[in-house]
């Protein structure tokens, strides 16, 4: 896969989005669609982002029964995103459904997307989850029990906070994907998120790729954030080397 900072591209509008994307001046920097963007724009928009070169990691977050999971993962296969989700309360039939539509889709030879789930959401907290999901106890149970299920259905990783990393990393393989969302800096304003870290913070901790928006895409030097976010990532690798 490319290197590990997706940016979240969460505007209404092509045209939005491709204001933030030439601030990169030409740079293919790796991008996050989420469904705001895609389900407006929809597949013509992400069949150009990737003709242009942009490693795509399409957000839509499906949930629904195996068969329909099947047909929409054909389909998006074809698009030639890098990257894919479910959610996986929709279980192990789903998910293995998922990856048999991606390798459907994808065709004899070529590399299927990969594909990740959404485990808990980084907004839901742990009285939402108990209360209205009906879930006991702690929000890292619910995770790490979806996240091994994940595991076992033969998934490329799932979708987590970081704070939720190293437990993860206990009960699955090494190259087991754990995208974070939910970065922010320490002096940033959390917004919706209610399980947050720092970029370098989430390295550390055994994220293999992170997903920040706002703190870019809002920021006064978008480039520059981008820039800062990078730097931050990459100090651990200095740190691991001194």
């Amino acid at each position: 896969m490319t290197m590990s900072i997706y940016l979240a591209v969460d505007k209404p509008s092509k045209e939005e989005a491709e204001k933030i994307l030439d601030i990169f001046e030409g740079e293919r920097i790796p991008v996050k669609i989420g469904m705001e963007l895609f389900f407006r724009e929809g597949a013509t928009f992400i069949e150009s982002l990737v003709e242009k070169g942009y490693p795509v990691f399409l957000d839509v977050k499906c949930h629904d029964i195996p068969v329909t999971i099947y047909r929409t993962m054909k389909n998006l296969a074809k698009l030639g995103v890098e990257m894919v989700n479910v959610h996986a309360a929709g279980g192990s039939d789903m998910m293995r459904a998922a990856l048999e539509g991606l390798e459907a889709g994808a065709g004899t030879g070529k590399a299927r997307p990969k594909l990740i789930a959404v485990t808990q959401l980084t907004s839901t907290s742990e009285c939402q989850m108990n209360e209205e999901q009906g879930i006991e106890g702690q929000v890292l149970d619910s995770v790490i029990r979806y996240a091994n299920l994940a595991h076992i259905a033969g998934l490329d990783g799932v979708v987590c906070s970081a704070l939720e990393c190293e437990a993860i990393r206990k009960v699955v393989s090494k190259d087991f994907l754990l995208v974070t969302p939910g970065i922010r800096f320490k002096d940033s304003e959390s917004h919706d998120q209610k399980r947050i870290v720092t970029p370098f913070e989430a390295k550390k901790v055994g994220a293999s790729h992170i997903v920040v928006g706002r703190p870019i895409t809002k920021a006064a030097n978008p480039l520059a954030a981008y820039k800062k976010i990078q730097r931050d990532w990459e100090a651990v690798f200095d740190e691991c080397q001194s």
